[in-house]
């Protein structure tokens, strides 16, 4: 590692002037007087002021707009030296409540120890005219906040640690940062800083923790557990658990049995039988399993007198919406008037959307007042479509919100601020995790109703539980499985595969007409090749759909028919390099204006503007697609359908190019044309829920490219993951 320091281009030199500087992260344009000439130098510099010395390694780039920067990656910082350095740097307003005047008089009175003075022996400075106890302790304070970041950058600079940790970490830990750090290495690869485990754990055996450490084995037992979530498991069987962080440290099980133990006692995590497993819990979704259960079993219980004229209501609905409703419908309808909560499923051309255009209108002629949501944005979107109304996030309904204290996503509608509604209708449930079906549940009032809609066969939530199945499998919640195909909906073959696919039978590929295309291409070049032509000029010119209504999918990110090869094909087909055109490069990776993009991460506290309007709010989630406005020094600017978002360079790590994404992350979207790239990946990924639910993202049109032989494994391999979930056997003894 050292050698690779001493391999880049060093810049050395006093800090002029600050460009811009993002006091939230710190990333940092500044002007770095070299001696002969200044550099405009840009990077992570929490707490940088002009008059800094600094010694700067990284590299040469080149900004489409700005022309020539040096980006920093590693940053080393003196404090200036000489009355002339000091009174520079304190004359800079780099000290809050020390001005030009104040800095001249400092340096007068206390010469090069005026730092010193500052930062050791506050009570000194009440010699200089005009600075009272109190502004004394004021610039002390200040001076010491800097310090303390200071010697925190200087740190993971030693540990070769990001520098973008500098400012989560002071905003958490405040002055005792940098000593939180040093006893607890292992809190760095939280969710809110972002290390890898291994990263942290290779810190905490520098810094002298012994390989079977309590410190250690506790940490490594949090880690499996934590991660674990994002491969959907809610808890882990205690022997499983033991087995991965064994193999994870190298530590023996009686040593991990006792750090169980420990923690339990400490109340971080929770064991409990469930299912026949010894199983081991997080606390926070332990404790949203068993409220679901609780919440939904009193739910279901509960039945609802309907209206006395229930049969009317539906007679007239069907009137207004030109509708016959086929038995299964009209029992979903009436049961949404007489149960309180309820699911409802079926596969596409079932007719979900008209039950669910009945049930609102049901709901509206009752006198109650309906709320619609859905896991992501375009999912709301498309729902409020459907239902000519409002539809927002779940996570919008709830009225998403940061704690800055605890780091923690929190809501503001809770069980002591409800939501103000007597119904609300949650579509694609399927995506819907326990942590979040919880906080919804606990924002309804005790007599609010709650209809759940999704598809099972679906792909499951990205993140903990098995929820929609769960529900259904029970057996315990009202629940109505729309199974007939209408006959409009059976003319596409869109559906009728979608159908097949489901139930393992291999869709006729010959076909070729309709709305269902399949293009054989044995290898990865020629199935790139005709993916790009597809989307740049056969379906513009031959079937009026723009590729900025085409959707690419593929299983894998990786690979040659992966995410990776097929975005930047992509985009160099559909938004080349042009000078008119800023750009920015992140990784492997140049965001250039016009890109299509999704944010890959749930961020509660990114701020976002509407579009030629005042109204703002907060909250950016994974899934949702945009487009680059705009690329300068300072920012990305990126339009989510009208919702504005910039964001800082060292916040790329939250986009991804959107040409092609994978079926997961298509999840709950509808696309008017969808391409599948089906040609290879690992067999955990080419199965027929993924097959099934990228058939069903597409609206008007679907093509599948690549090998039929690929074609056939998916539909075959009928893998599902298990997921360890205890809700449905809390749900079978609520």
């Amino acid at each position: 590692m050292d050698q690779e320091r001493t391999e880049k281009p060093v810049l050395e030199g006093t800090v002029s002037s600050i460009i811009f500087q993002n006091e939230g992260n710190g990333y940092t344009i500044l002007r770095l007087d070299a001696g002969e000439e200044e550099m405009t130098v840009v990077g992570s510099m929490p707490g940088v002021s002009p008059g800094e010395y600094l010694t700067v390694r990284g590299e040469w780039v080149r900004h489409a707009t700005y022309g020539t920067q040096f980006r920093a990656d590693v940053v080393e910082r003196r404090l200036p030296q000489g009355l002339k350095e000091v009174y520079h740097y304190l004359a800079s307003g780099a000290v809050k409540g020390v001005g030009k005047a104040t800095a001249r008089l400092l340096v007068e009175e206390f010469g090069e120890e005026a730092l010193t003075v500052i930062e050791e022996e506050p009570d000194k400075l009440t010699r200089i005219r005009g600075i009272s106890p109190k502004r004394a302790r004021t610039i002390s304070n200040a001076f010491r906040q800097q310090m303390g970041m200071r010697r925190m950058m200087e740190f993971l600079n030693q540990h070769q640690l990001p520098l973008e940790l500098a400012m989560p970490l002071y905003r958490n830990y405040g002055d005792v940062a940098l000593e939180a750090v040093r006893s607890n290495p292992y809190l760095l690869s939280g969710w809110e800083f972002g290390v890898d485990f291994s990263q942290a754990d290779a810190l905490a055996l520098e810094l002298g923790v012994e390989g079977e450490a309590p410190l250690r084995r506790e940490a490594g037992l949090l880690f499996e557990l934590d991660h674990n979530l994002n491969n959907g498991h809610s808890f882990l069987p205690a022997g499983k658990l033991a087995a991965a962080t064994g193999q994870l440290l190298s530590v023996d099980g009686e040593l991990l049995e006792e750090s169980l133990d420990t923690l339990e006692r400490r109340g971080e995590i929770v064991r409990e039988e469930i299912a026949g497993e010894q199983a081991v819990y997080l606390p926070q979704i332990y404790e949203a399993e068993v409220y679901i259960a609780q919440r939904i079993g009193e739910m279901s219980r509960s039945q609802l007198l309907p209206p006395d004229d229930l049969d009317k209501l539906l007679k007239n609905i069907q009137r207004r919406q030109g509708i016959t409703y086929a038995p299964q419908q009209r029992q979903a309808v009436e049961q949404a008037a007489e149960r309180q909560v309820m699911l409802l499923t079926g596969g596409p051309g079932t007719g979900k959307t008209t039950c669910l255009r009945g049930v609102l209108a049901l709901f509206e002629a009752m006198g109650l007042e309906t709320a619609l949501a859905a896991p992501t944005g375009r999912a709301a979107k498309r729902l409020g479509e459907l239902c000519s109304t409002e539809a927002s996030t779940i996570h919008r309904l709830l009225e998403t919100g940061f704690d800055p204290h605890t780091g923690q996503l929190v809501f503001t509608r809770n069980e002591y601020d409800p939501l103000d509604v007597d119904a609300v209708i949650v579509d694609e449930v399927s995506m819907v995790d326990v942590p979040l079906m919880a906080a919804l549940l606990s924002a309804l009032r005790d007599d609010c109703r709650l209809v759940l809609v999704g598809d099972p066969d679906q792909l499951p939530s990205v993140g903990p539980g098995n929820l929609f199945s769960d529900l259904i499998r029970s057996q315990v919640v009202p629940t109505v499985r729309l199974t007939e195909i209408f006959r409009q909906a059976a003319q596409s073959a869109i559906v009728r595969n979608a159908h097949q696919v489901n139930q393992g039978i291999l869709p006729d590929l010959r076909e070729n007409r309709g709305d269902f295309f399949f293009l054989r291409r044995r290898d990865a070049q020629s199935a790139a090749e005709t993916i790009v032509d597809l989307c740049r000029r056969r379906l513009p010119e031959n079937m009026g759909i723009p590729a900025d209504q085409i959707q690419v999918l593929s299983p894998t990110r990786r690979r040659g028919t992966g995410t990776g090869v097929l975005n930047q094909a992509l985009q160099a087909a559909l938004n080349p390099p042009d000078e008119k055109k800023g750009e920015r490069r992140f990784g492997d990776w140049i965001f250039r204006a016009g890109d299509r993009v999704m944010q890959v991460k749930n961020n509660y506290d990114i701020l976002w503007r509407e579009d030629g309007d005042t109204d703002s709010g907060m909250g950016m989630f994974n899934g949702d697609i945009g487009v680059i406005r705009e690329v300068d020094r300072e920012c990305i600017t990126v339009d989510f359908d009208g919702k504005v978002v910039e964001y800082s360079p060292d916040m790329l790590g939250e986009l991804e190019p959107a040409f092609a994404v994978t079926v997961h992350k298509a999840q709950g979207s509808e696309y008017r044309a969808v391409i599948l790239a089906a040609l290879d990946g690992a067999p955990m990924l080419m199965t027929r829920g993924v097959l099934y639910t990228a058939i069903t993202r597409a609206k008007e049109l679907f093509i599948v490219v690549g090998d039929d032989q690929a074609v056939e494994r998916m539909v075959v391999n009928n893998r599902q993951t298990r997921r360890y979930s205890g809700l449905r056997a809390r749900l079978l003894f609520s």
